[in-house]
């Protein structure tokens, strides 16, 4: 370790920043940010460091660099474009045995400014020790996915709290549950559903009472349609945070790697022809099973489990069953899929509306839907339509689509291994045949389908007229 990490009290302590440009701006801001008395010293300075400035947030200095600018400097930032003038400053720091960070030049420093993730009152810093500030910027926004932006706010209240936490819970291991209980359980969930008041409650009635056992909960969490890279923030802590994970058949592998090491690992996903009612009760029964254990149950569903996912029946099933629960949404098929194969879903020239179907439903249940789903001007997306390509097609046509209307079929939507059929209606089944486009796809039919060709920019591309 050649750098000694350490975090300073610059509260009302003097700074020096030398240079007036936009780098140096970015520091003064941070500094004040820190509750420094900033110091500016510069020949020319920028609007913004004016306007400080003039708002007496801090004391600028017009002028070429003079010594006695180090006057009473607990640190020293050189943000000029002047090497020479920036070996000067520091030559004269160090004699003065004040700390200095030269900007961009680590060989004149003799402290670094981290990279910082910042969820105050906890701070998390990162340094390359100057020799890779990008590497060290990557690893920042790798960290900032992880920490829910709610968990200041729970340091600060469980700082509030501290002597009172020491005094109800005076044994050292006891002490350390709570802290757990405090991080994992019902507390952090209400900052995180912006309920200040309902989680200060909830540490005082735990504080009071202390609970026999944690809680569990369920999360419902859409995995998107299969990219890993589309998977949220909220979704990537929740896969770091779980006990158990409860996922769907088509939730690619990927996604899965990025779960927490030793969670538990349940495939739940319901396979073509078996008896859904029954895997359903299944995943129910198994929701229910863990979450009274007090485990933190992830139930990960492919895309958004709101859009032809059940989510909304599993969430019933908790409420009945006063399980706690909360909703990641997903990226659902359409979005995405539509997207990486570059059709708009709606476009002022094309479309002026888009309805999400699933064709894996009786065939009755369109009967009194084929005349308005075979109007123009607008963009159907088919769900788990590959097995009813002849039906759809036929119906649409019969209803006065023209058999022209341009379609595209999204295997594999946002995978490695993607392909677009793109067509005409009326040679749907037969290509999609001939292709063998296989689940999961979705289908898009509308004119904006006829603009893959141009917009197509991910994956393979089959076109047939």
């Amino acid at each position: 370790m050649r750098l000694f990490p350490i975090f300073a009290d610059l509260e009302a302590r003097l700074v020096l920043v030398v240079g007036g440009g936009a780098v140096a701006e970015r520091k003064i801001k941070s500094l004040l940010a820190s509750g420094a008395r900033v110091r500016v010293g510069a020949l020319e300075a920028g609007d913004a460091v004016q306007e400080l400035a003039r708002q007496g947030k801090i004391e600028l200095l017009r002028g070429s660099f003079e010594p006695d600018w180090l006057e009473g400097a607990w640190l020293v930032v050189a943000a000029t474009d002047d090497r020479e003038l920036n070996r000067h400053i520091a030559a004269l720091a160090g004699e003065q045995k004040r700390f200095i960070n030269v900007v961009d030049d680590p060989e004149l420093s003799s402290f670094q400014v981290p990279s910082i993730v910042d969820r105050s009152p906890l701070t998390i810093a990162i340094s390359s020790a100057g020799s890779a500030p990008v590497l060290a910027r990557r690893v920042r926004e790798r960290i900032e996915s992880l920490f829910d932006h709610t968990l200041g706010s729970l340091a600060a209240l469980a700082a509030g709290y501290r002597q009172a936490i020491r005094q109800a819970r005076p044994d050292l291991r006891r002490r350390r549950e709570f802290y757990d209980w405090l991080l994992d359980g019902p507390v952090a969930d209400a900052l995180r559903k912006r309920q200040p008041s309902q989680a200060r409650q909830l540490l005082e009635d735990e504080l009071r009472n202390p609970q026999a056992a944690i809680a569990g909960k369920v999360i419902l969490v859409g995995a998107g349609p299969g990219d890993p890279g589309l998977l949220t923030l909220k979704a990537l802590r929740a896969l770091n945070e779980a006990d158990v994970i409860l996922y769907d058949r088509l939730v690619d592998g990927e996604i899965l790697e990025l779960a927490r090491r030793d969670a538990t690992q349940i495939p739940i996903g319901k396979i073509p022809g078996e008896d859904h009612n029954a895997t359903q009760a299944r995943i129910h029964s198994l929701m229910l099973e863990h979450a009274r254990q007090g485990r933190l149950v992830v139930r990960l569903k492919g895309g958004d489990a709101f859009v032809f996912g059940r989510g909304g029946e599993e969430l019933q099933f908790l409420r009945e069953h006063d399980v706690p629960y909360e909703v990641v949404p997903g990226i659902t098929a359409a979005l995405a899929c539509a997207a990486y194969a570059g059709i708009p879903l709606t476009h002022r020239d094309h479309a002026q509306s888009v309805r999400l179907i699933t064709a894996h439903c009786r065939q009755d249940t369109f009967l009194e839907d084929w005349p308005s789903l075979a109007r123009d001007k607008q963009t159907l997306a088919f769900y788990m339509g590959v097995s009813q390509l002849d039906w759809l097609s036929e119906q649409l046509m019969s209803h006065g689509r023209s058999g022209d209307t341009p379609f595209a079929m999204v295997e594999n939507g946002t995978r490695s291994n993607q392909r677009v059929l793109q067509g005409s209606l009326k040679n749907l089944a037969e290509l999609a045949r001939r292709h063998e486009m296989k689940a999961p796809s979705l289908l898009l039919i509308g004119e904006v389908a006829a603009l893959a060709p141009a917009l197509e920019w991910f994956g393979a591309s089959i076109r047939q007229d």
